[in-house]
């Protein structure tokens, strides 16, 4: 019997920063290494004092692994290895190599540079920090050392976004970052094979929600903005970079052409060129319809959204505006925010999930006076709507990759506290295995029994298969008992040998045992009375025996 130990540095019963560490088979892994939006202080990185009071982090820890290039997964690694003195292997996909370090210098500009925070890693620190990426590709197996394997697979949610396998021994883990089960206008639906990992550490980010059919939300989105535009509103939607941005792009400019409308319609400026370079450099990561068109027709040329100018905030008359980050925590979003908040004409529509503290959650949550700072105070007059184009697993995702993954173990992450409880419960009952839900610093132990190789008999199989199935049609994969006898020879190989086999390899001869019973019977009556007190003295087995032979 092993054990596997985990500890949540951030995400435990939370949304943000999400880090967890995994002690598997001798190895110490370290899953994601997130900024927390909602804190501008030390609590905005994991707390790396949980694994270490200090010591050397390599030593510790033998390889990180990055889901995404989203900064609540990623926007703590320059702090971990040039800061924290990190300097082991890195892992993450291609697109997460390529846009990762361009996320993380736009972040640390709005803060060091615009808003004056210190402690705070430099360019140079990106720049290092990259130098140590090791980049992986789908379904590509890397050897770590010389008993850890890690793959990715296909996770959704935005481009690059991986679920990674890690493979220690006979021992495995199956940490998903992110991902999406339902394919969308630009990226697929997250894949995993049929992997029966010892755990399953899984996003909730969604956890009690099932969302309703996605045509619904578009026409809704698409209601709300022309209804906007049309009584001479601005209209803002804040999202990050690269995702739901161009999924709502999309949705907007194929709206556009079909309508014939001509409000202008803006992104934050360089977005467009980012998100098209990216997508022709990785076309691979994108769904089937965009692959097979993209040479003919690049559904990322938009005709009807422009590159947006500082000197528009302020320009009458109606628009849409795409800007940057999605929370209203900082950056173009916040700055148009301010703005176009006190306006009553106006419409914030915030598609994705806003952690708490940021402007975007506090909006959310009906506040209509929001305190920026000291000094700044909000009113906020404009209509605000939460629809939510989150490309993050619902209820019913997360059910659905539980099935497909067949766990031994589930450990839920990166949700709020009270629905992570209702899920805990509900995968408890549904599926029979233990489920867990650690809050941050929480080190939680699995007793883990490995497998034990088992050889079944050529022969054995041949007659058990040979049998009738006890369904009324065979599925390939409906599973079936076999009877025989289990045999383990003085070296320590298991078999399962056929009778008659088991006979032969251990020198014995078979016995057949034939048993008695005497059933009293009180009363009088007729013979079906005296056959009905038989039937319930006796097993189900012996009374088929007693029909078959009368």
């Amino acid at each position: 019997m092993s054990q596997i130990r985990v500890i949540p540095l951030g995400a435990g019963q939370d949304v943000g920063r999400s880090c967890v560490v995994v002690s598997i088979g001798g190895r110490n892994i370290m899953f994601d290494c997130g900024m927390h939006m909602g804190y501008n202080d030390e609590r905005r990185f994991p707390n790396f004092k949980y694994i270490s009071g200090g010591e050397n982090y390599t030593e510790i820890i033998d390889a990180v692994i990055i889901s995404h290039f989203h900064l609540d997964h990623c926007g703590a690694i320059p702090h971990f290895t040039e800061i924290c003195g990190y300097r082991g292997p890195v892992y993450m996909t291609y697109p997460t190599k390529a846009i990762c370090p361009i996320l993380l210098e736009d972040f640390r500009k709005i803060s060091v540079e615009k808003k004056g925070e210190t402690n705070f890693f430099t360019t140079q620190n990106i720049r290092d920090c990259m130098k140590r990426v090791i980049a992986v590709d789908l379904f590509q197996t890397v050897k770590c050392g010389d008993d850890m394997e890690i793959t990715a697979y296909y996770a959704g949610h935005v481009l690059g976004a991986a679920m990674f396998h890690v493979k220690v021994g006979s021992e495995s883990v199956l940490y998903t970052g992110d991902y999406n089960t339902t394919p969308d206008r630009h990226l697929g639906a997250a894949q995993s094979p049929k992997l029966r990992v010892d755990l399953l550490i899984t996003e909730t980010t969604y956890a009690t929600t099932i969302r309703d059919s996605k045509r619904l939300r578009e026409r809704d989105f698409l209601k709300r903005v022309h209804e906007t535009v049309a009584r001479g509103g601005k209209v803002l939607i804040p999202v990050f970079a690269l995702g739901r941005a161009q999924e709502l792009c999309i949705l907007i400019e194929t709206y556009w052409e079909r309508m014939g409308l001509s409000v202008p319609v803006y992104f934050s400026a360089g977005l467009v060129e980012r998100a098209n370079l990216y997508y022709k450099l990785f076309i691979n990561w994108t769904n089937q319809k965009i692959k097979s068109s993209f040479v003919e027709n690049n559904v990322f040329d938009f005709k009807h959204i422009k590159a947006f100018d500082r000197s528009l905030i302020d320009a009458p008359g109606p628009m849409v505006l795409f800007a940057t980050p999605g929370m209203l925590h900082a950056g173009m979003s916040l700055e148009v925010f301010k703005k176009w908040c006190e306006g009553e004409k106006n419409t914030c529509i915030l598609p994705g999930y806003c952690v708490n503290g940021t402007v975007g959650a506090k909006i959310l949550a009906g506040e209509r006076r929001v305190d920026l700072d000291k000094r700044t105070r909000l009113e906020v007059n404009c209509e605000v709507a939460s629809l939510s184009f989150s490309a993050h697993a619902d209820a019913k995702g997360i059910m659905q990759l539980i099935s497909q993954c067949e766990p031994k173990n589930v450990m839920l992450c990166h949700g709020e506290r009270n629905k992570m409880q209702f899920l805990k419960q509900r995968i408890m009952d549904e599926f029979g295995i233990p489920c867990y839900d650690p809050a941050n610093g929480e080190t939680l132990v699995i007793q883990n029994y490995p497998p034990v190789p088992v050889d079944i008999s050529r022969n054995l199989l041949k007659v058990e298969t040979q049998k009738p199935s006890d369904t009324s049609f065979a599925r390939v994969d409906s599973s079936r008992d076999i009877h025989g006898i289990l045999l383990k020879k003085p070296g320590g190989a298991v078999q399962i040998l056929h009778p008659v086999e088991a006979e032969q390899e251990l020198g014995v001869r078979r016995h057949d045992l034939s048993f008695s019973a005497s059933v009293p019977l009180y009363g009088s009556g007729v013979i079906t009375d005296v056959w009905k007190a038989v039937a319930q003295a006796l097993p189900a087995t012996a009374v088929a025996h007693l029909e078959m032979d009368n």
